[in-house]
Formats: C-alpha cells, structure tokens, sequence
C-alpha cells in the first residue's frame, strides 16, 4: 500500500513567474501545473513523448465547428504536414466548411450578440460568432455535386476514397487561385492521410451526393469499408510491432468510430488483441449526463477499446477545444520534429489484405473448435 512518502513524491508547485517571454512548452510546463490545466500539461506531454514516438499510428477524431473557426489551416494541416496524424474521422460538417477556404470562399469574424432575422434579411449565415455570405453554401453545394458527377466517382467507395479524390480536386482549385495549404481535404490528399466520415450523410456533402443519387448517380458510400479500412489500419499498426494511439478532438459518433476499430478486431473478427495503446482526449463534454458517449478510458477497457495495460497513457483533459488544441499542437511542433510520412491512403490494399487474412484464419479456427465441440456432426 502507498505511504505518505509515496503521496508526496509529486513535484513541489512552485512556478517561476510568467514574464511575457516565454514559448508555449515553457509556458504549459511552469504555469500548467493543476486542475485541467494540469491535464492539458499531462496531455501534451504524452502526445509529443510517447504517441510520437516513430512505431505509433496516430489516429484523430474530429468533432465540433473546427474548420469554420480556422483551426483547419493554423492547427490540423500543420500537424498533418509534420506527420504527426496518420488518419482521421471527421464529421461531415467539418470537412465541408474547410472545403470553403479551399475553393478561395471567405468566412469572418462576427459576434454571437445579433439578431438572426436581421442577419437572414441580409443573406448572412453564422456560427455563434462566425459570419459568412449564404452565397458561400450555394457555390460550395455547386462545386461538391460537380466534382462529383465526374467518372471516376460513379461507383460505391469508402468515404476515405470519395474524399481523397475531392482533396485532389481542391488542391487543383487552390493551385488556380494562387492559395496554398487552405483546405484539410487538400493537404491530406497530398499527404495520403485517409479522412473518413462515420455519418456520410450527415451534412451537406452528403446531401448533395443525395440528391444526385435522385438523378441516376451511381456513387454511394460504402460504411462497411470504412469499418473494416479503420479496423485495419489499426490492426496493421499493432500486428507489425508498432502502436495504435488516438487523439480526440471533441466525442460523438467520430469518437466512437476511432475507438470501435478495437472492438471490431477482436469482438466481431474475432481475431486476438487488447485495444489502443494511447488515448489522448480534449473535451468539455461529461461523463455523468451521457455526453461523453460512453467512453472516458476506464470505462473505454471495459470494451476492449483500450489496453487496461496502458491507461497510465491515457488522458482526457475537460476544456475547450479551441483553445486546448492550439496549445496541444504548438507544444508538440515545438518539442518534436516532423515523422515520416505514413501514407495510409496509399497502403489501403495491402493493409486490408493484412486484415482479412487474419480474419480468415481466426474464423476458421473458430469454425473448426466449433466443429470439435460438437462431434464434428449435424445436430
């Protein structure tokens, strides 16, 4: 049992002074010393020392108005650029309204103290405090569903691939309009950083391929290959020696579909594994009224989502997202430098191929202990 001595082991609170001078490393490891700021100090020392690390697969969910508020270009693209996110679900939300700033369509800074009738007169659309022109949905609406009337998306496809193929043809735009690094799906695209939507439908891309689908298209996205590309992905990460980690940026279906890949593998595939190694969470959702979806990293073991080895190396940190993320990701471009690219995109087919050998053996195994069980007859 742990004594007083054990108790107090922890570093003495005595920070230095703030002067003005100091980077963000400095500042979050002198000033960040308790309470969620104390989270988001242990947060960001276990993202940049340990899910960083060159054998860890780094996965991220997206949820809340990021993109509109500009942390697609000053946070996510950064961190993607540096290696440091391997994969991601999003919303669907969130990859449509970074589509805006792709295409050289502006959003502004407004204020949550308006009258919204005044602001519908005059064609004008906001998110709490951010204001932009209704013209902005309806070009944006326009460019989605011309993009993808084109070939090559009249097909069924992973949302991974529809959104690689948009990527493409945002940097296409972007590079006409002389802008550079505007778009998440762009730089992704670029970067071979599969985003994949846990509910396709759910915003106005989806939308739109709906309504394209009423005029005979033939693209439909395919969710059981986003179950099974997520799964794999993970599955590829921890069978070749290396480790999963995921970063959480808000909860929601994106979060639930990051953490079910473990469950995936082992409750439905059958196939023998203990869960993610590395759970890094910002949110100001909470447990006790159900809206942390079920799944704070102690509950997350119960499962099998998390390995019960590793919750040392988790962390939730309860604050908001637009402040927290920022801090995260200077902390860790500050303290790390760049990884190699994983290209995940790129490797899809081996990697499934990976996954449905396992699951192929794992099934047989089961069917001939099945078999042994019974006598090896028909009832």
């Amino acid at each position: 049992m742990p004594t007083r001595k054990d108790y107090l082991r922890g570093p003495r609170i005595d920070p230095r002074p703030v002067t003005g001078k100091e980077t963000v490393p400095e500042l979050v490891e002198n000033a960040f010393l308790a309470y969620n700021a104390g989270r988001l100090a242990e947060g960001c020392r276990l993202f940049t020392e340990r899910m960083l690390e060159p054998e860890v697969t780094v996965g991220m969910s997206l949820t809340g108005a990021m993109t509109p508020a500009g942390l697609g270009m000053s946070t996510i693209i950064p961190l993607l650029e540096a290696g440091f996110i391997d994969w991601i679900v999003s919303t669907g939300a969130n990859l449509y309204h970074d589509a805006h700033f792709g295409l050289g369509l502006t959003m502004h800074k407004g204020t949550p103290f308006i009258d919204d009738v005044a602001l519908r007169e005059e064609g004008v659309v906001r998110i709490y405090d951010i204001f932009f022109d209704y013209e902005v949905l309806l070009s944006t609406d326009a460019y989605v569903r011309e993009v993808s009337a084109r070939p090559e998306f009249q097909r069924p496809m992973s949302t991974a691939e529809y959104h690689y193929l948009l990527g493409g043809y945002i940097l296409e735009r972007e590079q006409a309009l002389g802008i550079t690094r505007k778009s998440v799906l762009g730089v992704a695209h670029r970067c071979s950083v599969p985003i994949y939507t846990s509910s396709p439908g759910d915003s106005s891309i989806g939308m739109n391929v709906a309504e394209q689908a009423l005029a005979g298209s033939q693209l439909r996205f395919d969710v059981s290959a986003d179950v099974n590309e997520t799964s794999a992905i993970v599955f590829a990460a921890k069978v070749s020696g290396g480790k999963s980690g995921v970063l959480i940026i808000g909860g929601g279906s994106p979060k639930n579909f990051v953490l079910q890949t473990e469950p995936q593998i082992q409750e439905v595939l059958g196939i023998s594994e203990k869960g993610h190694d590395y759970y890094l969470q910002l949110t100001d959702a909470r447990p006790d009224t159900g809206g942390l979806s079920g799944a704070t990293p102690a509950e997350a073991v119960s499962w099998g989502k998390v390995d019960p080895d590793q919750l040392p190396g988790m962390v939730v940190c309860y604050l908001d997202n637009t402040v927290g993320f920022p801090i995260l990701a200077a902390y860790a471009l500050a303290k790390r430098k760049p990884r190699p690219l994983k290209r995940l995109y790129d490797r899809r087919g081996a990697i499934m191929r990976q996954l449905t050998e396992a699951y192929l053996e794992a099934k047989a195994d089961r069917d001939t202990r099945a078999e042994a069980a019974t006598g090896g007859g028909a009832p």
